[in-house]
């Protein structure tokens, strides 16, 4: 059996279940209490990766912002930040976007076939571009970054790849604050789109964790016999 990291997802969503709004400005779900929270969890992992909606959208910058925590990961032997991680398949990504930016990351590209090379060309050294096959497959993807020493994954969206990750049986954990308002329109994105889920209604997914954020909530979930004690932060020795 292949290996691949342990891979928790994380998301915040609307009380009726949408990751953002229709308009053109990102909308904030989360707050101060799940930001640290969230900073935290990014710095116990090897890689963090979004999609290239998720970036063309947001323009995250994908890195440790507490200098303590970034302290404890120099402190290790580890970067400063986690390898960040995107995954497209048209290769419509802004080589002056914040996930590019030269902040001493590892930067990872998984791109279909048929884009690669121009990706590759349009990228210059700024981040690695790996042909990931076409179609590019999750499964795929997280083999070759167990091959490339990381063990630990955390996935922060967008709904393409949470759908991916979740349909193929590839996520060990979800972590999902859900933050206190409705969105109320149909024509934003939710957390997830049609797919054939493995948890459905004659096999729920088990929570392990409720903690409140303010007026939002963390709802954790274990996801595959993987997760590991209270904190989850390691997978089974099976898994590694």
């Amino acid at each position: 059996m292949a290996e691949r990291p342990y891979t928790l997802l994380s998301c915040c969503m609307s009380l009726d279940g949408y990751i953002d709004d229709a308009g053109q400005d990102r909308l904030l779900l989360s707050n101060a209490p799940d930001f640290d929270r969230v900073d935290a969890v990014r710095a116990s992992c090897d890689a963090i990766m979004v999609g290239a909606a998720t970036l063309r959208a947001d323009n995250p910058r994908l890195l440790v912002r507490s200098q303590a925590l970034a302290g404890e990961r120099t402190a290790r032997g580890e970067p400063r930040s986690p390898v960040k991680v995107t995954v497209t398949g048209a290769g419509r990504l802004d080589p002056e976007a914040n996930f590019f930016a030269d902040d001493g990351a590892q930067k990872l590209v998984y791109c279909a076939s048929e884009c690669a090379p121009a990706m590759s060309l349009a990228l210059g050294g700024a981040a690695t571009v790996v042909d990931a096959g076409s179609p590019v497959r999750m499964a795929a993807v997280s083999e070759d970054l167990h091959g490339r020493g990381i063990r630990r994954l955390m996935v922060e969206g967008g709904s393409q790849v949470h759908t991916q990750f979740l349909a193929g049986g590839l996520a060990d954990e979800l972590q999902l604050v859900v933050a206190p308002f409705f969105v109320g329109d149909s024509r934003a994105p939710r957390l997830v789109g049609d797919a054939a889920f493995p948890w459905n209604p004659g096999r729920h997914a088990r929570l392990v964790e409720t903690l409140p954020l303010g007026n939002a909530v963390l709802l954790r979930y274990a996801l595959s016999d993987r997760f590991d004690g209270a904190k989850g932060q390691e997978p089974s020795a099976a898994g590694r």
